[in-house]
């Protein structure tokens, strides 16, 4: 079946392609706000990276709690609005002279939090679309979303800081995330409301996400790659626009280019993530995809605005076509293994667990590119990004073609 066939599907398709072009935009948008209008230090830009997913490791745990009371839709529709106007506020406040590095933490922090809502709600919120059978391609799906988003929208964005200046540059996340929104609207299928417990307490419902999450042999795995993966990836990430922008001096086009090359990877392992999967195995899927593409890494530190930029290209695509991989295979395990219930508990846990890593590489990467410089803070980045995938090779998913699908119940 053909899930763009189904309406609910698609407006969830639309509104998910509206977001993610609005989001690729915005992560070049306003790093470069702070790097060329504002002339942001190293450890300012740590912190900016920082601010951005602050969100997950302070509310990410309640969140879960919180969607699972609620209908996905609705939050995920709030959500939208909610970062729209913040982002609206960037090019007025520009417009009146009034614009700060601390109105960029104020807003960063304002996306986190609607951002967390909207993810677990996002992805919480695809079992109730389409069958179980149908999330890998469900997924497999919204990834080509992402990465043509990825491979277009930093592109588009680079030229479009160029004309407009990056303030201004952001009205495209509003609209964005305005469109988004009012797809979602449109979707038909509502969920039940979520039945009201006499004795539910919000402390014992986060507990039983993290006791699944964390009792779960492999789910921990799981949680134990990709927050070790998006640790060093912050650190790298944080100073990585600053190479590009401060020390290389490329305008904000080449630097879109530059970014995109991790969208047309994306759209590589998009393509073929199913069929990988299905060749070599689940479990192998997962680290291979991340073993055999996170040392072309090595490429970034040792950057020069020559001939070497095609090597730091070449290691935006190996990485977004990894990435795309991984995740198709990783989520699709952990929304058939987990119950209806449980669902938003279990996004939002592995969030808290996989994202709230995040501000802590960000801060970790502002600190070493203010004493070690910029690029040894991207050397450290890559390093640990290599060595990620460990968490699954040295474990049962080594070598398991298909990962159970019925483990509801932690072990």
């Amino acid at each position: 079946m053909n899930l763009l066939r189904d309406h609910d599907f698609r407006r969830l398709f639309l509104a998910d392609s509206a977001s993610q072009v609005g989001t690729q935009v915005l992560m070049l948008a306003l790093p470069l706000v702070a790097v060329t209008a504002l002339r942001a230090t190293p450890f300012e830009m740590g912190l900016l990276a920082a601010c951005e997913t602050m969100a997950f490791a302070v509310i990410g745990l309640p969140a879960g709690a919180i969607v699972d009371r609620l209908r996905r839709r609705s939050v995920m529709i709030v959500s939208d609005w909610g970062r729209a106007l913040a982002m609206a506020s960037v090019p007025v406040a520009w417009w009146l002279d009034f614009l700060t590095i601390y109105q960029l933490y104020g807003v960063a922090l304002v996306l986190g939090v609607f951002t967390v809502f909207f993810d677990v709600s996002y992805q919480s919120y695809l079992p109730h679309l389409v069958e179980r059978e149908q999330l890998v391609k469900g997924n497999s799906t919204l990834e080509v979303v992402r990465t043509i988003a990825q491979l277009g929208g930093p592109s588009a964005g680079g030229y479009l800081i160029q004309v407009v200046t990056a303030p201004f540059a952001v009205l495209v996340t509003v609209a964005g995330f305005a469109w988004s929104a009012l797809c979602l609207t449109g979707i038909r299928k509502r969920e039940e409301r979520q039945e009201r417990r006499a004795d539910r307490h919000l402390g014992r419902e986060i507990m039983e996400g993290l006791r699944f999450v964390l009792g779960h042999r492999l789910l921990r795995r799981i949680a134990g790659c990709t927050g070790t993966a998006n640790f060093f990836n912050a650190v790298a990430f944080s100073m990585f626009m600053l190479l590009l922008a401060g020390e290389l001096g490329l305008s904000a086009g080449a630097i879109g280019l530059i970014t995109a090359a991790a969208g047309l990877g994306g759209l590589a392992g998009a393509a073929v993530a199913a069929k990988v999967a299905a060749r070599v195995g689940q479990g192998p899927a997962m680290w291979l995809s991340i073993g055999l593409t996170a040392p072309f890494g090595f490429a970034l530190p040792w950057a020069q605005a020559d001939w070497r930029l095609a090597l730091v290209v070449l290691a935006q695509f190996t990485y977004g076509f990894g990435v795309v991989i991984y995740n198709v295979t990783q989520l699709s395990f952990r929304q058939a293994a987990t119950p209806e219930p449980l669902l938003g508990r279990m996004n939002a846990t592995m969030r808290f667990l996989v994202w709230g890593t995040l501000p802590l590489g960000g801060l970790v990467g502002g600190v070493l590119g203010e004493t070690v410089g910029v690029r040894n803070a991207i050397l450290v980045g890559v390093v640990g990004q290599a060595v990620a995938f460990l968490w699954v090779f040295l474990s049962p998913m080594r070598t398991m073609r298909e990962l159970p699908v019925s483990s509801h119940t932690p072990r």
